[in-house]
């Protein structure tokens, strides 16, 4: 019997945040105050330019890492390449390190968000299957969109982080991989997936995740086409 989206949804939302250490989306903590019915102060305009410039910075240095990598790369490359003095970057990291980190962290926790809000939008009896082809078809967007440049940057500069950093930002992968799993499951109890659950996660996140390498719009390919054919790969048609 095909598993309800509802289901599918709480169970992907609490593996999420069972793994991330914190509330499902929809839960909030029994004494929380109520809210302020007119909401948080604006952001003054210096402010504002302060998040501007911490975003440009972290472009800029996704953008040098990965194109000629985080040892090759100083501080001051980052601070020229985002229109900087080379004391910049300090204001807002307390090191190339700390830049690196927040490169990463910051942007698996929006692709974490993205991915929750993407599954939201599935319609009401959506089945096992739809909800995986969302979650390629989105992975596939965070990979290759417009805010991808983190992704390269955890696949080639893993080794660059601390030990703490890593645990850190596997925390964050942990859960957006764990959302994975109620969908894979009731595939595995239809008898449609190639494999068994935990080892089909980790088989198509490693097919996915290279497509950093190879993709080219120009080619041809779309993102839907390409989760059409992941699809088929990993997971028996009807």
């Amino acid at each position: 019997m095909p598993t309800s989206k509802s289901s599918l949804l709480e169970r992907a939302a609490q593996a999420a945040a069972d793994v991330a250490g914190a509330p499902a989306p929809d839960a909030a903590p029994e004494d929380s105050p109520a809210r302020r019915p007119r909401g948080r102060p604006r952001k003054s305009a210096d402010a504002l330019d302060d998040g501007n410039r911490r975003r440009a910075l972290m472009d800029k240095a996704a953008w040098l890492f990965r194109t000629q990598g985080y040892a090759a790369t100083s501080t001051r490359d980052i601070a020229a390449a985002a229109g900087m003095h080379s004391g910049s970057p300090y204001y807002h990291f307390k090191s190339k390190s700390a830049l690196l980190h927040a490169v990463m962290a910051e942007g698996m926790a929006m692709a974490l968000q993205s991915q929750r809000d993407t599954l939201d939008t599935l319609p009401a009896g959506a089945g096992a299957r739809e909800q995986l082809r969302v979650l390629i078809r989105h992975h596939f967007e965070i990979l290759l969109g417009p805010r991808s440049g983190f992704i390269p940057v955890m696949l080639y500069e893993w080794r660059s982080l601390t030990a703490a950093q890593r645990k850190d930002v596997a925390r964050i992968k942990d859960a957006y991989e764990a959302a994975w799993m109620p969908s894979l499951q009731a595939l595995a109890q239809d008898g449609a997936l190639q494999a068994e659950p935990a080892v089909a996660r980790l088989l198509i996140f490693g097919a996915l995740n290279w497509a950093v390498s190879w993709y080219s719009p120009r080619k041809g390919r779309s993102l839907d086409a390409l989760t059409g054919q992941a699809m088929d790969l990993f997971v028996r048609k009807d």
